[in-house]
């Protein structure tokens, strides 16, 4: 229900000035004719009347504006917002955030490789942290490293007070770990199991940092981080069954985890260097859920050729990531490989056909884990992305580059227009294919009677089976036939040239067994649709309408019946 209403006149008595109230009364007709008023009069240089009504309930006004003369508003230049930011890691504690651990990780990243370490053991362990400080240059310029583009980002922010900052926050970081280690903080997990650690580390208030020291001083001298894997894996193994100190040992095992398999080097040691990107990529796949990723390769024993199996350190990790452990890293897994396939980097150099290879398992794992590490959408965007490379100029040339013959080129890009995904994608890779069968190159070497060349029935066939393949590929409706015509109209000169249908429909053979030859032909079997099938019907018409043949066929009721099928097939029975 509204409330009581009244109305307000506003004016302003100079153009820059701010709008004031001047008088409120409850009659519209009164405001509005004092507002014209007071402009008439010159006492003001604008006016504005407002309608207010009270809500009885929240006992607030709503206001509307029912009039407005007079000079403009002027516009004002607002004071520039002052930046209040200051830099990124304001204390000591800020280093072991994520995000500072991903941005050490990066601008020490050759220094890290060269000791095979990850930034949350730097920050957890003395005897690195001294390594690093005696360095002196690594430490300077990673300092630098971060305060250049930092000072960029925040105006007024000097380059050199942002280094002495950083510089003091290392100094204090490298302090405490220093001090940690002289005083023996850091338990060692060969004099104290790592279950009992977490138990007595319950309730101390710096019970992450110092678990954190303890796991990454257990990985002190292991080579290679397939072993440090291995290491860590045999800390969980050893950890509290449940609850807090569980947790306690599993949080820091998982951020070490994370950094050393989010690094290429790091990835390329765990799964083995002889992998290519393609290879490494299925790997993490399969790492990452290897239950669903086994039961898609165990259909086609051709794709296990092709993803590389993962055994011992890796196999023990996948198996906890499958139960459900480690979900920061099954996700930073899963960003990864959608990462790698949105970008323009080639999956397999040098090979393009294996990189079609690669993708196709690559497209039914995901496909098989989508909604536990990545939905639906997100795979499918993905290989949208990846299969604009895939009918790009460059690629295609790779591609078909080995084909020995026009045909062998136009089974392989039927393949690629089969394995792109995205409708633009679909058009182009049946352009790619359309030029191929249209051209005069093709027709030629089809037609071509050359010794040495295929037989007119096995050409054909090769047509039928292209345009079988060519139906399969998921083109649309307009793309597809284009094609399928293309192919019958090459199937239909192949034929005329060889009279194929004549000579069968002569051959000294069984009118039955001639039949089911010229239906075979018509139905699409053994050649392709188009000219070819449309001749092999008449013929078979013919045939079948030859007071002989009917003779024959009625005496072999048997063979009549297993013509039937074909028959319908081509529209010659119901």
């Amino acid at each position: 229900m509204a409330g009581p209403v009244h109305y307000e006149i506003y004016i302003r008595r100079t153009a820059p000035a701010d709008w004031s109230l001047h008088q409120a009364v409850e009659d519209r007709r009164q405001a509005v004719d004092a507002a014209e008023g007071l402009l008439r009069d010159r006492e003001a240089v604008a006016v504005r009347v407002t309608k207010e009504t009270l809500d009885p309930e929240t006992m607030e006004f709503a206001s509307v504006v029912i009039l407005t003369r007079g000079a403009p508003e002027l516009s004002r230049k607002r004071p520039p917002a002052v930046d209040q930011r200051g830099p990124s890691c304001r204390g000591v504690g800020d280093l072991y955030a994520p995000h500072a651990r991903e941005t050490i990780g990066r601008v020490l990243e050759d220094w890290l490789n060269r000791q095979g370490a990850t930034a949350f053991e730097l920050l957890h362990r003395p005897d690195l942290a001294e390594r690093l400080e005696a360095s002196g240059v690594e430490l300077q310029h990673a300092i630098q490293k971060i305060a250049v583009p930092e000072a960029q980002a925040i105006p007024g922010q000097s380059v050199h007070d942002l280094m002495r900052h950083y510089q003091r926050l290392a100094e204090q970081a490298i302090e405490r770990l220093l001090t940690a280690g002289r005083k023996k903080q850091f338990p060692n997990f060969e004099d104290r199991p790592v279950a009992a650690t977490a138990l007595a580390l319950q309730g101390a208030a710096d019970r992450a940092f110092i678990m954190g020291g303890a796991v990454a001083g257990a990985l002190r001298g292991l080579p290679g981080a397939r072993a440090r894997v291995e290491r860590l894996m045999d800390i969980c193994d050893q950890a509290p069954a449940e609850g807090a100190p569980r947790a306690l040992v599993l949080v820091p095992v998982e951020q070490i985890l994370c950094e050393l398999l989010g690094s290429r080097h790091g990835l390329a040691q765990v799964l083995g260097p002889g992998l290519d990107q393609g290879a490494s990529l299925a790997a993490v796949v399969r790492m990452a859920a290897p239950r669903e990723v086994d039961a898609v390769l165990a259909q086609d024993a051709r794709l296990s050729l092709l993803a590389p199996p993962i055994l011992g350190p890796v196999r023990r990790l996948g198996e906890r990531l499958a139960a459900g452990e480690f979900p920061l890293l099954a996700a930073s897994l899963a960003r990864m490989v959608l990462r790698e396939l949105m970008s323009q980097r080639r999956l397999r150099p040098g090979d393009a056909v294996g990189e079609i290879e690669i993708l196709r398992v690559l497209a039914m794992a995901l496909t098989a884990t989508a909604g536990r590490l990545l939905t639906l959408e997100e795979v499918q965007t993905a290989f949208i992305e990846r299969s604009k490379g895939l009918v790009a100029a460059d690629f295609v040339a790779a591609y078909v580059k080995d084909c020995t013959s026009v045909l062998f080129e136009a089974e392989r890009l039927t393949r690629l227009c089969e394995n792109v995904t995205g409708a633009a994608n679909k058009r182009a890779a049946a352009r790619w294919l359309d030029a191929c069968v249209a051209s005069l190159r093709f027709e030629t070497e089809m037609r071509a009677r050359i010794s040495g060349a295929p037989p007119p029935g096995q050409r054909l066939m090769a047509l039928a089976e292209l345009q079988r393949g060519v139906r399969k590929a998921g083109l649309s409706q307009r793309e597809t036939q284009g094609v399928i015509e293309a192919l019958g109209a090459v199937g239909g000169s192949i034929e005329a040239d060889a009279r194929l249908t004549a000579q069968l429909a002569r051959a000294p053979v069984p009118v039955p067994q001639k039949l089911a030859v010229l239906l075979r032909l018509a139905a699409g079997e053994t050649g392709p649709s188009g000219p070819v099938a449309e001749r092999a019907r008449a013929e078979a018409v013919r045939l079948m309408r030859a007071p002989d043949a009917r003779a024959a066929l009625s005496a072999e009721p048997q063979a009549v019946q297993a013509l039937r099928p074909l028959m319908q097939a081509v529209g010659l029975a119901a």
